[in-house]
């Protein structure tokens, strides 16, 4: 006779919740990976160089503050961003995490308790609802507008008495919209001042920050060194916000989440600021021709503010993606995200582009 042994249940959230699907790998030297929204550039060569130099101390756990790490942000922050109104950023208002989406789990632990609302626009980035989901909070989406970007007006009225924060992913994965620093500005005058807002600038080095920082008690902004700078695989980002809500971030961090050699690489790629701004006006300078080339054979694709093109309603050229040996990210049925790339990669894409429609 067989006996079903009993062990512990899982949580009833999870029967519910679809996993996260990160983009698909490359299985041959020849497949161009633009599923998974990184950069195609490897880390530069002085990070490299960092990066080896700390493997020597893996042995040992890194700094739980990333002392070091936030001092350089702040740095950073003055230096290259003045007209942002980063210029007053402290160290104590930086809290760092593993990767931007490390420190969206962080502030749902720190600010939603069971059956709070969290806002944010759909379709956005897919770990919004994961993550709300996990904390015990109810997420909230909010469509976009036609022209695929945050519909403003209407998140305003999705808040409640029950809303604890506003997700803002700017600009917006996969649509690649962003938003007008005016309608942002009118947005958060009338956002009650007890919810959070969270700019979540991910991609912010491929376009120009909305910068409202330090005019706002209950703003959070999210950057990650995950896509310009090329370290995805390091799990390294941050928030700049308040001393107090940093404070409340850096007690929800899971100790130690952030390795000693991710800190060393991001400090050593906030120094390599004439490197960078090569490698993104690179990529600038391919979207801007992406975007022309793409209309030109008759597809219609909203204006990108990051390093990725979004074809709605192209779910359907997937398996010719396949034949041509191009990973691109499908999002259900409603269109192909895909991330750009060297030229020559970038002229595979139009190849496919090019051809049948169906």
């Amino acid at each position: 006779m067989n006996h079903v042994q009993e062990q512990p249940a899982l949580r009833s959230v999870l029967s519910a919740m679809p996993p996260y699907r990160p983009g698909r790998r490359a299985s041959s030297a020849r497949t161009a990976s633009l599923a998974a929204n990184e950069s195609h550039f490897e880390p530069l060569p002085s990070v490299q160089e960092a990066i080896r130099r700390a493997a020597s101390a893996a042995n040992r756990y890194p700094d739980a503050a990333c002392t070091q790490l936030r001092h350089a942000i702040a740095e950073h922050l003055s230096a290259e961003l003045p007209a942002t109104e980063y210029h007053a950023v402290t160290p104590d208002q930086i809290a760092v995490s593993p990767g931007s989406v490390g420190a969206i789990q962080q502030l749902m632990a720190t600010f939603c308790d069971a059956g709070d609302e969290v806002v944010f626009a759909w379709r956005s980035f897919e770990a919004y609802p994961l993550l709300t989901r996990l904390a015990g909070a109810q997420p909230v989406p909010v469509p976009l507008t036609p022209e695929l970007g945050h519909d403003l007006d209407a998140m305003l009225k999705a808040i409640t008495e029950r809303t604890r924060i506003v997700l803002l992913c700017v600009p917006n994965n996969p649509t690649g919209t962003g938003l007008d620093p005016t309608a942002l500005a009118a947005f958060l005058d009338q956002v009650p001042p007890t919810v959070l807002v969270v700019l979540d600038e991910a991609y912010a080095e491929y376009t120009s920050p909305v910068g409202l920082l330090n005019r706002r008690a209950n703003v959070c902004v999210l950057r990650t060194f995950s896509k310009a700078y090329g370290l995805a695989g390091l799990r390294v980002g941050y928030a700049v916000t308040s001393e107090m809500l940093a404070d409340g971030l850096r007690q929800t961090a899971l100790p130690f989440g952030v390795s000693s050699i991710a800190q060393e690489a991001a400090i050593a790629s906030l120094s390599a600021r004439e490197e960078l701004r090569e490698r993104v006006e690179a990529i600038v300078r391919e979207r801007n021709r992406m975007l022309a080339a793409v209309r030109e054979l008759g597809w219609w694709v909203p204006d990108s503010q990051a390093n990725f093109l979004w074809l709605p309603g192209s779910v359907h050229l997937l398996e010719a993606f396949g034949e041509a040996d191009i990973l691109v990210r499908p999002f259900a049925d409603e269109g192909l995200r895909i991330t750009l790339a060297d030229r020559a990669t970038n002229d595979r894409v139009l190849d496919v582009l090019a051809g049948p429609r169906c």
